[in-house]
């Protein structure tokens, strides 16, 4: 099954919508309880990064009986040090942003614990590109 999604920069009052779409679609597809959490924990990370940090992008997930491929791609700015980004509570959230609640520094962290595989594609003044592999459990789909 394949399925794709905008994803709109700044829109914080849909922010989510697009986790709790394919949330439903894998409960629908009978996929194990422990395995939804870790997909959505890791998709919602990614899609509120693009709403907060991006000029927008898009969302690209490919289910497939034992695996979920999932591909957040926005349009820059990019990620000017990963590694740094990868750090546990840091963030380039505006203080906008984080009165909303969001901008802990704690998503790109969230995604490298909830996933199977992980890549990230990006550049400073370019966009960055967010592979994410699922491997679905056994007796599922």
């Amino acid at each position: 099954m394949h399925v794709t999604f905008k994803v709109t920069a700044g829109d914080f009052s849909n922010a989510g919508k697009i986790s709790s779409s394919i949330k439903t679609l894998l409960k629908q597809l009978n996929i194990s309880s422990v395995d939804v959490k870790r997909i959505i924990v890791a998709l919602y990370e990614a899609e509120v990064n693009v709403v907060a940090h991006s000029y927008g992008g898009e969302v690209v997930c490919d289910i497939e009986p034992h695996q979920a491929f999932i591909q957040v791609i926005d349009t820059g700015p990019g990620i000017p040090d990963l590694d740094l980004a990868m750090t546990e509570g840091w963030s380039t959230a505006t203080a906008e942003v984080r009165e909303m609640g969001f901008g802990a520094g704690m998503g790109l962290p969230n995604i490298r614990k909830n996933t199977d595989e992980l890549s990230i594609q990006t550049q400073a003044g370019g966009h960055t590109h967010i592979m994410m592999r699922f491997y679905i459990s056994e007796g599922t789909i």
